[in-house]
């Protein structure tokens, strides 16, 4: 007699020892292993010889495949907690029930007896057996126990206190009635070295009729009002329902841990592993308990190696060194909690670019003004009993850390000039620096040395040794009492130099940070004692360093570096993708920010003049044929001085015999199209809400996405329409009423009375149904504003209490479920996308891609080459998923609102050829949606499968001219992130194109898909890129663009110019438009630049929303004029009028350039240096007049920075360009010169 077995890991301990005890031949598989089909052959081969299948049946698809193949007359028996499961019985309804029993009580004895029931009841053996017998569902548990505890008092009556501090451990009773306990008695020995604990076991969300209380109830009994900090190895809800587990651990008001055990795989194969988990271990391990708000998956377990005799156990070993790291990190939770505030020693860590010129950007974050923000945090907490001397505001910040010149050296600082002027916090010698470079792992002290030569570095291969001042590593920053200011330090590059030569990550994306980096993070946690560190704002770089994706090791950089400090990251909540990150690979606990106020960009100079113009014309034409004819002149002129002409296509009006009606037309689109575009209205300031008139203007933009506010207002006035974007005039007098709408409902004033205060005359029906709703949501939104509590949760953090989790999101895509800010933020549920709602987005946006193409080309384009960005499926449910899906042929295949699979589109539906496709996947996006990869993998070679013609399927035609399989999915190597591309811009590493081509292909052609992790591909990528006829990338957004992050043209423009280099020819560049569902677009890439440029770079309203900020807003305008620069330089889509007006803008108008002078000179001699270097390079043919003034400007600008070195700068680079290509460069030539396409 055989028994076979589909069963969950933690069963199989238990039951193969029953049946090896028993001597019964027996064969077991996890579920996890029948998701491989081959071994799912291998179940289906064994049940020919089986006698019995016992399943316990789960949400995997195999299940589907597998069941109608079971041979009829083999019984089946199904276990577990879901009654569902019973449908796949084959046995009488008791038989499945008592097995279910048998296995739900667990451990030893039940087992055994139900291998006996089984062979006595359903085999019909002659065997006995007894009935299950029933066991504790929660209790205490010790390794050194003689019983299970169910009352804390009886427990410590038993174990007594030795320590003043109590740790709350959760695990699933599963592993106490399994006998899987060698990580739980690992865990408890460690901690209570050091802390008494309370470990405890129950069943998840609990099962009211076996008496099983839920997890909700348990922790409450053993844990409420007594523990410092909660260990929780559960994933699961506590309780039924998730809102309720929230309320119980808010009401534990502690830090909740969860660390991890890796179930599937042993030791060797996770450190060898560079993803750390798996897509669906991501999903149950990470992803719930975020959820949830737990924080610092630390990995303490792996699976043990299977036993000689018994084969796969399923059983767990621990993983001492991260259970000791753990513990560390536990204990810093509790010392925070415990000192009082005025003992309490905080680290503030600011970012920069150093790229973007670090002197210019200290303290840079997205949206959100991070020295004022500092500066402020610090006055609360002195009120607070901090003892803290804080800025009086972040001008103040700021001056100090510019005059003292508190950060690392770069091109107008040395390191010696930071120490001379009181920039440094300490010099660490040899005594000092020794054991922290001890401590490390020695594969890690081997790549430090390898990069950056002995400790604490030394010149290497022309770069100089990092932030070394007689020999001793500085350590830079501000002191403020109890409280530290510092920048974080650069990541890649050391010297007081920016080019391709120092930039040592240009040439290894693997490389580690320079020593100075470590340094400065060991001393926070070593020397200086931080009880926290807090880092301001989005984002760094720390957790961007190499290593794995999720559950690091302690040879992962991230987790070397930082020590185990309670670390507290105030974050963007409208950037789920990077917070998520940081989440995961420094054990951040997130603090999210609100989003900056977003306001209509507006018209102004010509655009505005030409807008009344339109207006008086289109009032005239058919009453005054004279004026109107004087008008069509005048805006003929207007559109020549606006720079439209090329725009609205006025030579093709023209061609084709079109009037000026059409004329129109045509601006009024391009002028409605400005107007619609939202922009932010300076930064956000943490712990700030908008009051007054701006919280009305912050929420009349929340309710713009879903047009309520719009609608409401033309109902109020009678209009039988609804509005759309060729409606300026309209568009301009709703949005206007709405506002002053919405500021008579926040003053307190009836709906009918607002309706009277916004419209007036205008009012025609004051009976509107959208009156109530609007007007209740208006008050919603303002309550969750002012319930943005954001100073309080970061001291919550401080004092080691629980933050509460919340959602994060566009706040301008109708996420307002992300109000109230000051929560621990979430991402989402990565197997939900795409939605339906954003497939069919998708599918819409690819069919509005291939007519535009077909209508310029006259063909469908055979390969789109796309960026797929994490961000994307956070913000919009996955529409360039759908996109993509669509473009193939291939639709998702939904089960209760997730996606299980993809099936094909008949070919004869679909109406046209399928569409091959180059992807390069963001890191983010590889790390955090790796299920998606997969599934677009799966559904790529399905396509490439199908019988059809060439002409119908590209994908299948290139298939069919390679000599091999090839991936379609690209992106950088396993545990690095980047593109490579900006790097070597902002480093001047290039001469020619060609050379730009090389470092894309370098860094992104590795290889992934369903059997490919980061498998090295640069051949195939070079292959697929050759026939490529478009690359695409969309927004979805106003909040970002694609000048808000370097990341945009060094990826979508490096995958441009790489595709035109090896190509040998121009291809399309085209950039979609989701921002409102219901009316999408495509644009060449040459017009989405030109609209951001006339939206917000040369908006005077943009422009003063961020002078508002002082410093940082200087260094946010510099950063977006570089990044034009490298869209120009990777794409050449920038028309030269630009660089021309941005060049008379910031240079050249004396009130900007004095603004500059005063607040930031760094970042004005950054934008003028960058346009001198497009000039020299012929990437912008500047107008001969801007050029001539520009350089003279620029030459008052430098002398006027060297003026201020006052003698103390040292060696500096200062404004000189010093090209070093990897021509130059014998290292970086070796390890790129191999696949070069630029040759």
């Amino acid at each position: 007699m055989k028994i076979s077995g589909i069963i969950w890991g933690g069963e199989l301990p238990l039951l193969t020892q029953a049946c090896t005890n028993q001597g019964f031949d027996h064969n077991f598989f996890t579920s996890i292993a029948a998701r491989n089909p081959e071994k799912l052959e291998e179940i289906l081969a064994h049940l020919e010889s089986s006698d019995l299948f016992l399943i316990h049946p789960s949400t995997d698809p195999f299940w589907d495949e597998l069941i109608p193949k079971i041979p009829k007359n083999i019984p089946v028996i199904p276990i577990g907690y879901d009654q569902e499961g019973l449908s796949a019985s084959t046995v009488d309804l008791k038989i499945a029930i008592t097995t279910s029993t048998y296995y739900i009580y667990g451990g030893e004895k039940n087992l055994d007896n139900l291998i006996r029931y089984l062979r006595a009841e359903v085999l019909h053996e002659l065997i006995v057996y007894d009935s299950p017998e029933p066991a504790v569902w929660d209790g205490i548990y010790h390794p050194d126990a003689p019983e299970i505890f169910t009352t804390v008092e009886d427990y410590f009556a038993w174990r007594g206190r030795k320590h003043d501090s109590l740790i709350g451990i959760l695990f699933y009773r599963l592993y106490w009635a399994n006998r899987d306990l060698r990580v739980i008695d690992a865990l408890i020995r460690t901690v209570e070295e050091y802390h008494d604990v309370i470990p405890v076991f129950c069943i998840g969300t609990g099962d009211a009729d076996l008496g099983a209380r839920p997890g909700q109830e348990v922790i409450n009994s053993y844990f409420s009002g007594i523990i410092d900090l909660l260990i929780n190895l559960q994933s699961v809800t506590l309780s039924k329902n998730p809102k309720e587990t929230v309320e119980g651990l808010k009401g534990l008001n502690v830090p909740i841990i969860h660390p991890v055990v890796i179930y599937n795989r042993t030791r060797e194969d996770w450190e060898q592993d560079s993803a750390g988990l798996t897509a669906s271990e991501v999903g149950w391990a990470i992803v719930v308990p975020e959820f949830m708000g737990m924080t610092s998956m630390i990995p303490i377990g792996v699976k043990s190696p299977d036993d000689p005799v018994m084969g796969e156990t399923e059983w767990h070993d621990p993983l001492p060194e991260r259970i000791n790291r753990l513990t560390q990190l536990i204990s810093g939770w509790v010392r925070l909690k415990k000192k009082v505030p005025a003992d309490r020693k905080v680290a503030f860590i600011l970012n920069n670019s150093p790229c973007a010129a670090l002197e210019a950007t200290v303290g840079t974050a997205a949206h959100l003004d991070a020295l004022e923000s500092v500066a402020r945090i610090l006055q609360v907490m002195k009120d607070a009993g901090y003892s803290v001397d804080p800025p009086a505001d972040g001008k103040e910040l700021i001056t100090t850390i510019l005059d003292k010149k508190a950060f690392s050296e770069f091109r107008w600082t040395s390191v010696s000039e930071t120490v001379a002027k009181g920039g440094a916090l300490a010099c660490i010698g040899q005594e000092t620096w020794g054991p922290w470079i001890a401590d490390l792992p020695h594969t890690l002290r081997d790549q430090l040395k390898e990069t950056w030569g002995n400790p604490p570095g030394e010149e290497k291969d022309g770069v100089p040794a990092g932030m070394l001042h007689n020999g001793k590593l500085v350590i830079t920053g501000i002191s403020y009492g109890n409280a530290l200011v510092m920048t974080q330090p650069k990541r890649g590059c050391a010297g007081s130099r920016c080019d391709g030569q120092v930039c040592k990550i240009l040439h290894d994306p693997t490389i580690p940070p320079p020593y100075h980096y470590l340094a400065t993070y060991q001393y926070l946690v070593r020397e200086y004692k931080a009880d926290a560190v807090i880092h301001v704002g989005t984002h760094g770089t720390l957790e961007f360093l190499p290593g794995k994706s999720t559950v690091l090791s302690g040879s992962c950089i991230p987790d070397a570096i930082l020590g185990p400090v309670p670390y507290l990251y105030i974050y963007n909540t409208d950037n789920p993708p990077e917070g998520t990150i940081a989440k995961r690979r420094t054990q951040a606990t997130l603090i999210g920010h609100m989003q900056s106020l977003m306001t209509e960009s507006g018209l102004y100079g010509e655009l505005s003049e030409l807008a009344d113009r339109i207006d008086e014309y289109t009032r005239t034409r058919d009453g005054d044929p004279s004026r109107a004819h004087a008008l069509e002149h005048v805006i003929l002129e207007l559109i020549k001085k606006s720079r439209l002409e090329q725009e609205i296509n006025l030579e093709k009006i023209r061609e084709s015999g079109g009037g000026m009606n059409e004329v129109i037309d045509a601006v009024h689109g391009s002028l409605t199209r400005i107007y619609n575009t939202q922009i932010p209205d300076g930064m956000h300031i943490f712990g700030s809400v908008p009051e007054g008139e701006r919280r009305a203007a912050y929420i009349t933009g929340l309710l713009r996405f879903n047009q309520e506010l719009r609608l409401l207002i033309v109902d109020l006035m009678g209009l039988d329409i609804t509005p759309k974007s060729g409606e300026l005039a309209l568009l301009r007098m709703l949005d206007e009423a709405g506002i002053v709408f919405t500021k008579a409902i926040l003053d307190g004033k009836t709906p009918e009375d607002a309706a009277v205060t916004a419209l007036g005359s205008r009012l025609q029906r004051s009976e509107s149904l959208l009156l109530t709703p609007v007007t209740n949501k208006i008050l919603e939104l303002s309550d969750q504003i002012e319930s943005s509590d954001e100073h309080t949760a970061l001291l919550r953090g401080l004092s080691g209490a629980f933050i509460e989790p919340g959602p994060s999101g566009l706040v301008s895509r109708g996420r307002t479920d992300i109000l109230p800010t000051g929560r621990n933020f979430y991402s989402l549920d990565p197997y939900s996308v795409p939605t339906e709602a954003a497939f069919r987005v998708g599918r819409k946006l690819a069919e509005v891609l291939l007519e535009k193409y077909l209508i310029e080309e006259g063909r469908y384009p055979e390969t789109v080459a796309v960026y797929w960005m994490a961000s994307d499926i956070m913000w919009s449910d996955g529409e360039t998923f759908g996109k993509l899906l669509h473009l193939l042929g291939v639709e998702p295949v939904w089960r209760q609102g997730r996606v299980r699979d993809v099936r094909i589109i008949p070919i004869s539906s679909l109406g046209r050829p399928r569409i091959d496709i180059n992807i390069r996947a963001s890191g983010i996006l590889r790390d955090c949606f790796y299920n998606c990869i997969e599934l677009l993998d799966d559904a790529i070679s399905m396509v490439a499968a199908l019988d059809e013609p060439d002409e119908m399927n590209y994908l299948r035609k290139h298939q069919g001219e390679s000599t091999r399989s090839t991936p379609r999915i690209f992106g950088s190597k396993a545990g690095t992130y980047g593109m490579g591309v900006n790097l070597a811009l902002y480093a001047s590493a290039w001469k020619e194109e060609a050379e730009l081509a090389d470092i894309y292909i370098a860094w992104n052609g590795y290889g992934y898909g369903r059997d490919a992790y980061g498998t090295a591909s640069h051949d195939e990528l070079i292959a697929q890129l050759k026939m490529v006829d478009v690359t695409f990338n969309k927004t979805a957004t106003d909040e970002y663009d694609l000048l808000g992050c370097c990341c945009y043209f060094g990826t979508h423009g490096g995958l441009t110019i790489a595709a035109e280099t090896v190509k040998g020819e121009k291809i399309a560049t085209y950039y979609g438009d989701t921002r409102n569902p219901s009316q999408i677009e495509v644009r060449t890439l040459a017009e989405e630049l030109t609209r951001v440029v006339r939206t917000k770079l040369l908006n005077p309203r943009y422009i003063d929303g961020f002078k508002e900020h002082g410093y940082v807003g200087a260094g946010e305008l510099s950063r977006r004029i570089g990044r034009l620069y490298g869209w120009d330089a990777t794409t050449g889509q920038v028309d030269d009028w630009i660089f021309d007006d941005i060049a008379r803008t910031f240079i050249l108008d004396d009130k900007n350039r004095e603004f500059f002078e005063e607040n930031n000179p760094y970042a004005l001699e950054e934008i003028g240096r960058r346009l001198l270097e497009a000039s020299e390079r012929g990437i912008w043919q500047a107008d001969p007049d801007v050029i001539d003034d520009l350089k003279e400007a620029y030459l008052m600008i430098e002398g006027w920075m060297e003026d201020k070195m006052d003698g103390t700068g040292g060696d500096v680079q200062g404004g000189s360009i010093d090209i070093f290509t990897m021509n130059d460069i014998a290292g970086w030539k070796e390890k790129i010169g191999h696949m070069k396409v630029g040759k």
